[in-house]
């Protein structure tokens, strides 16, 4: 109850239905009848709006493709999960006992799916209004620089220049497999250099998959 208290104390609101907010908490290795999957669904879409909204205010004179670079900076696991440890969301997430031995209260993709289903259960209980003040003062304190030279890392191009210039080639991203629910799906993406696998990654995109596999590419190549 404590940690419960603490949480909604950092988050700047406090829940009518404390119900929703356990649900919201509700990892499904618990096996209850209820989890946070679908407050995690609706969170998700939420904070895409209004991170979306946020920058179209914020950078009037920004291009389309630009924003949607800077919006994916900021709406992902990483960025949800760390908004999740400035909530100390991880200390009141509710997991089975094999999950919780395994780290699951550190694992970014717990911290990033419970902060989603958080921001959904507000959603729900408060409105749009009420998730707006929140996300963006998390967003505010968790990013005070919010800007394309701060976020945006486009480790795909930096890699190319690079193999141009010393291979005369450029790399090649191949999908190795997709899997998870339609709602959630991840992407496997192999990097490879003349044919030859160099690196690979994980994530909720195509495009983030491929600029993943490619920082640990030139990471590899500064060694």
């Amino acid at each position: 109850m404590k940690n419960l208290e603490n949480l909604q104390k950092l988050l700047g609101y406090e829940f009518k239905n404390t119900k929703l907010l356990n649900e919201a908490l509700t990892h499904k290795s618990t096996k209850l009848p209820y989890s946070n999957e679908r407050l995690e669904f609706l969170g998700d879409a939420v904070m895409d709006l209004i991170v979306g909204e946020y920058l179209f205010k914020k950078f009037s004179k920004t291009n389309e493709g630009d924003m949607s670079k800077l919006r994916a900076a900021l709406v992902n696991e990483k960025s949800f999960a760390n908004m999740a440890r400035h909530l100390q969301i991880g200390e009141s997430i509710h997991l089975s006992t094999a999950e919780a031995n395994n780290g699951g209260r550190e694992k970014a993709s717990l911290l990033s799916d419970a902060f989603e289903a958080v921001m959904g259960a507000v959603y729900l209980e408060a409105g749009l209004d009420k998730v707006r003040e929140i996300a963006v003062r998390l967003l505010e304190i968790c990013y005070p620089k919010i800007d394309f030279s701060h976020l945006v890392k486009d480790y795909k191009t930096a890699l190319q220049e690079i193999t141009q210039a010393s291979l005369g080639t450029t790399p090649t991203y191949e999908l190795v497999r997709s899997f998870g629910p339609d709602h959630k799906k991840e992407f496997e993406i192999a990097l490879l250099l003349n044919d030859k696998e160099i690196s690979r990654a994980i994530a909720n995109s195509k495009k983030e998959a491929q600029q993943m596999a490619a920082k640990i590419a030139l990471e590899k190549m500064k060694k």
